[in-house]
């Protein structure tokens, strides 16, 4: 399937705009594509107890699974920062799990012109999977 990046950069450059991020003032938006062609949104979502803060990126996996969604095959991932926002640990553990064969693509919401992309194995090598 070709990847239509600038499309899933602005998918998450428009999921961005839902932020809940009172604490930080850090927004970040994602979009997960589906091998079917959908596209799930996600924004970071904040606590005042940090730990219980969400990522972006968990947020559109989660939406997806729970929707009956699944073959993922990309993720975009936007925020305010150089070269745009990486994805933690715990996302890239999850992607892993979900969406091992998607490419990662990242881009900073002041240029998304310019995307730097990345796949959940080169992010995370030998990861801890159960085999079904």
């Amino acid at each position: 399937m070709k990847i239509n990046s600038q499309k899933l950069v602005a998918a998450a450059a428009k999921a961005r705009l839902g932020s809940v991020s009172p604490y930080s003032k850090f927004k970040v938006g994602a979009a997960l594509l589906t091998k079917a062609g959908e596209i799930i949104g996600g924004a970071n979502v904040e606590s005042a107890s940090y730990g219980l803060t969400c990522c972006a990126e968990r947020i559109a996996l989660f939406k997806a699974l729970t929707d009956g969604k699944k073959n993922f095959v990309a993720v975009a991932v936007v925020a305010r920062c150089d070269g745009g926002p990486m994805p933690c640990g715990a996302c890239r553990q999850l992607l892993a799990e979900y969406a091992p064969d998607a490419k990662i693509l990242v881009a900073d919401s002041g240029d998304l012109k310019v995307v730097r992309e990345f796949t959940v194995r080169g992010l995370l090598p030998s990861a801890f999977v159960l085999v079904p």
